[in-house]
Order: C-alpha cells, then structure tokens, then sequence
C-alpha cells in the first residue's frame, strides 16, 4: 500500500478521534476515567485538532509540497497536530490509577468498559503524527 494512502486513512481516523473525544467528554456528564478532564484541555485537543485536520487536508488536497506557502501550511498542520498529541495523552492521564484513602474508582460509562478506546485513540493519534511527520520530512506526500 502507498504511504500516500495510509496517510489519507490515517488523516481521517485523525478527524474521528478529535470529534469522538469531543463528544465523549463534552457532554453534561463527567467523562469517564479517574479524573476529571478539564473543559480548558479539552477545547485545545477540539481546536487544535480541528485546525490541525483542516490545514492537513487543505495540505494534501492542494499538492503536498508544491510551493513555499504550501509547505508552510504543513508545517502548521504538523504543528497543531502535535499539540493535538499532547493535549490528548493528557486527556489520557485520567485514568491512571490512583492510590490511597480518599482515592475514587474509576468511572465508567457506556462508551467501554475502561481505557482501551482511550488508549486505542490517543495512542493511535501519536503514531499517527508521527507517520505524517515523517512523510512531510521525506517528501513522500
């Protein structure tokens, strides 16, 4: 398979982890996890997340490389892109264990039972971005 495609899968699946966690801990109800998610880091993983999947499209669809502003607008995908990443893993830490007398147990809601979509997302976004880093680095989108 080209890496041009799985860049354009991947670019997707990007677009549906930023609106799955926005709908799943955006809501009324807390999130699940052991902690709760601040509304704060949540709207930069929205924001950050959405700009970064418009650029990066624009980015794509417009020719990958063609020109200085359109490597510029890479750049910036990439960067928003990796501040997706970082809000996300933080968005992730809510359901690291806690220990101790006051500690609360974990939440859970009909979304899982536990991290593993969390972890599937978020981790999978990490990579994500690192594949279309490193096909923005060697030219090969």
């Amino acid at each position: 398979m080209p890496l041009s495609w799985i860049v354009y899968i991947l670019t997707a699946l990007a677009a549906l982890v930023v609106v799955l966690t926005r709908k799943r801990l955006g809501g009324d109800e807390a999130g699940a996890g052991r902690f709760q998610t601040s509304s704060n880091l949540l709207n930069v993983h929205t924001v950050a997340g959405a700009l970064a999947v418009l650029l990066w499209v624009v980015f794509l669809v417009t020719g990958a490389g063609d020109g200085v502003g359109n490597a510029f607008v890479g750049i910036v995908a990439l960067a928003f892109f990796w501040i997706t990443v970082v809000a996300g893993l933080m968005i992730l830490v809510r359901w690291m264990p806690s220990r101790g007398k006051h500690s609360s147990d974990a939440i859970h809601d009909s979304w899982s039972d536990g991290p593993g979509l969390s972890v599937l997302g978020h981790v999978g976004m990490l990579v994500g971005v690192c594949v279309f880093t490193w096909a923005y680095l060697t030219s090969a989108v």
